[in-house]
């Protein structure tokens, strides 16, 4: 059976480029695919507009952090001022108590957390795309992130999980 020949569907005239996918560090944009089959870059216009959504959805990643540090210190401060006592006794804080309070802040910086966790995730994948404009866009865009939002440590890592 000859398979040199064999038609896949599709008018070969009519193919749209590939993209291309390179697990080598590369400054070549040409085809470049990000995250999306639908996130193709074909032009300089498009990779420009491109490493700036990049470095915009990093810069957020350094807002989503900030906003997790706020509620979290903004919690401790609300937990801390509740009185130790069964929701019964409460008379100042009626239906609020120490445990109610710490049950509904884990909840909530639960959901921070996995934001964070898939957020970052993104980011790598994005630095995996081993495009030295991507990675360099990732880079800026985490400079301009700590720049806007970062109050806390520079310490904490940007690790993937």
């Amino acid at each position: 059976m000859d398979h040199g020949h064999m038609h896949h569907g599709g008018d070969m005239g009519n193919m749209e480029p590939m993209c291309q996918m390179s697990m080598l560090f590369t400054w070549d944009p040409t085809d470049l695919c990000i995250i999306f089959k639908s996130w193709h870059i074909r032009s300089t216009i498009s990779l420009i507009g491109s490493l700036i959504a990049v470095a915009a959805l990093t810069a957020g990643y350094e807002a989503v952090r900030e906003l997790s540090r706020r509620y979290e210190s903004s919690s401790k401060q609300e937990i801390d001022s509740l009185p130790n006592t069964t929701e019964a006794s409460s008379l100042l804080y009626p239906g609020r108590t120490k445990a109610s309070a710490e049950r509904k802040s884990k909840v909530i910086k639960a959901a921070f957390y996995a934001v964070q966790v898939f957020y970052s995730f993104f980011i790598m994948l994005l630095f995996m795309t081993y495009n030295g404009w991507v990675m360099l866009a990732v880079a800026v865009g985490a400079f301009m992130g700590y720049l806007a939002f970062g109050q806390g440590s520079a310490q904490k890592t940007v690790a993937c999980h």
